[in-house]
């Protein structure tokens, strides 16, 4: 514990000192180029503090990065009052906006836990993880899962991810397919909370209880938009059955090889995650035989303002059964084919077995 302790001790003394380099460089380099703009006008113009401003941005938190528009600021009113160098109206203001706004900046960074230049790295180390969550694990011959996840107005983070992991001795393969309340950057914190919770729920219990826990887990976190729908298929690897339950999304889509038909599969009934205590999911169970698919998909792909989801639905349905079954082309054909709106995620995954 001491020694666990020393560790955090010794690394806030590290950053401490960080910091107070980076403050104490960037306002000498502040001071240097006050000077420069009074023996070298024509060298070090006035705009020379806005490029310190931004790497302040960069490096400082909201302490140092107050200071430092307090040196910079303070040196361009000094100059300019005492006469040393005229400074323009015009760039005080500019300069003093920037300086405002980078400091509110870095002080809502700071309010996120984000901190420093490496924040930028673990928003993509996040990103990663998200993404690493989504993996579909290596599956047997004979079995194919084709996944895509498109952001809204292809921003970094979706609102839609995908958890897939394999159980009962390779077995069993599940996967749930979940769209998370907002989109785009509002609902990336909660899609890695949540994809890394179900990632851990997922093959841990039994199939059936898959879902009820997720919805205990999502009650727990007490959002204020907390909710978030979901569709769960589990999958037999040796005998092609299958099972199927929603909360609050959109019916998986059946496509049978042997007759050509497409079915949509009722699991209608189930709320919203995250709505509901003690909430009854329905299943649909069915066989998946050679050469049939079964596709999931979010409401991004059916729902379009002013118009009829069941019409969405129909369009999706039409799209998938053209590419699927003359085999020409896969999940980015069909989400291609749908020409659904960038202004929502989209989420799409196609089950097939050979």
């Amino acid at each position: 514990m001491r020694r666990v302790r020393w560790g955090r001790l010794s690394r806030r003394h590290t950053m401490m000192g960080r910091q107070a380099g980076g403050t104490l460089g960037l306002v000498l380099l502040a001071s240097f180029a006050a000077l420069g703009m009074v023996l070298s006008p024509s060298w070090v113009p006035p705009s020379t503090m806005l490029l310190i401003l931004l790497l302040g941005v960069f490096i400082l938190r909201v302490p140092g990065m107050a200071l430092l528009c307090v040196v910079v600021l303070g040196s361009l009113a000094a100059m300019a009052l005492s006469g040393l160098r005229p400074v323009a109206p015009g760039v005080f203001v500019v300069v003093a906006l920037g300086a405002v706004s980078g400091l509110v900046f870095v002080r809502s960074r700071s309010r996120l836990g984000l901190q420093g230049a490496a924040s930028d790295l673990m928003l993509v180390d996040l990103r990663d993880r998200l993404v690493a969550h989504g993996r579909i694990p290596p599956l047997p011959p004979g079995w194919r899962v084709d996944s895509v996840v498109r952001s809204a107005n292809a921003e970094a983070f979706s609102g839609d991810f995908v958890v897939a992991a394999r159980s009962q001795h390779g077995q069993l393969l599940e996967i749930v397919l979940v769209d998370v309340s907002g989109k785009g950057q509002e609902a990336g914190v909660r899609s890695l909370l949540l994809s890394g919770a179900f990632g851990g729920l997922l093959g841990a219990m039994p199939r059936e209880a898959f879902l009820p826990a997720a919805n205990n887990y999502l009650l727990a976190q007490n959002w204020p938009e907390g909710f978030a729908t979901a569709i769960h298929i589990a999958v037999r690897l040796d005998t092609g059955q299958f099972w199927v339950s929603t909360a609050g999304h959109p019916p998986a889509v059946q496509l049978h090889a042997g007759s050509g038909r497409i079915q949509r599969l009722d699991t209608t009934g189930g709320p919203a995650l995250g709505v509901v205590v003690a909430p009854l999911f329905a299943v649909h169970t069915g066989v998946l035989q050679h050469g049939d698919t079964v596709m999931l998909y979010t409401d991004g792909l059916v729902e379009a303002p002013g118009a009829d989801v069941e019409l969405g639905i129909d369009r999706l349905m039409g799209v998938a059964e053209r590419f699927i079954s003359t085999r020409s082309g896969g999940a980015d054909a069909v989400l291609a084919g749908v020409r659904a709106g960038e202004g929502d995620d989209r989420g799409l995954i196609l089950v097939h077995r050979d």
